[in-house]
């Protein structure tokens, strides 16, 4: 079986879309999202209809708060959240298809466990909302504690950084082992980066393709000037969410 791990599409359908294409070319057998579908972008309720179909996802942070008082965020996220809520509320739209997102986002589990292998959105201790960045290595103690809630293998998202943590302490970014890492017997915890707004220095989207013993990553160029002329044009959400597209930071 090959399966497909997104996460933090953050609204950005143009990102989305070529990810998706990219996965049909594949031969991907399911999609996991892993959290964060709506949040900053311009496109919460085409992002939804069509993570709607996948196999599985999980809640994310900013999913969460749209659903209820965001909490945490700074002033610019906490803007596109309420705007975002205001974009699945509109009374223009289709009431039988509002409630289905919102029936959707609602039901949304915070983590999913499959023999051996676990599947959050922010760290095993706590699946909503904890950080794990690269410079977490520097951390033993964090890490120990987060590596004894691992069987096997922990798939995340949240940061919006890819790479794998291995047990022995190293944080291997997906430049560093040419794309691909292999599963062994080891405990490892794999960030398999952000469709909607990577932060690694490079603006493509990013996704990870599970498949027997390795995973893949990829990264797929989309149409981002696009996204971030929408961005410009709703002044609810601050042009810096788009500027950072760019810059892929």
């Amino acid at each position: 079986m090959k399966r497909a791990l997104i996460s933090d599409i953050h609204s950005n359908l143009e990102g989305l879309e070529a990810v998706l294409k990219d996965i049909e070319s594949q031969g991907i057998s399911e999609i996991f999202c892993l959290g964060d579908v709506i949040g900053y972008g311009p496109n919460p309720r085409e992002c939804i209809d069509r993570v709607m179909q996948f196999d599985l996802c999980i809640l994310g942070n900013h999913d969460q708060g749209a659903l209820f008082d965001p909490e945490g965020f700074n002033s610019g996220a906490e803007r596109a959240i309420f705007w975002t809520r205001d974009q699945l509320e509109q009374p223009t739209g289709d009431p039988e298809q509002n409630a289905k997102r919102w029936e959707f986002l609602g039901e949304r589990p915070r983590l999913h466990r499959d023999n051996g292998f676990l599947f959050v959105h922010g760290s095993p201790r706590n699946p909503l909302n904890e950080y794990v960045f690269p410079e977490d290595v520097h951390h033993p103690k964090k890490m120990e504690k987060l590596f004894s809630l691992v069987e096997r293998f922990c798939f995340q998202g949240h940061t919006h950084v890819p790479g794998v943590f291995t047990q022995d302490g190293r944080f291997v970014r997906p430049e560093e082992m040419g794309y691909q890492f292999k599963l062994g017997d080891a405990k490892l915890m794999v960030n398999v980066g952000s469709v909607g707004q990577p932060r690694d220095g490079d603006p493509r989207s990013c996704y990870v393709i599970l498949e027997d013993d390795r995973i893949v990553y990829r990264r797929v160029e989309y149409p981002l000037d696009k996204t971030v002329e929408k961005i410009y044009a709703v002044p609810e959400l601050d042009n810096f969410l788009g500027d950072r597209l760019r810059k892929g930071m």
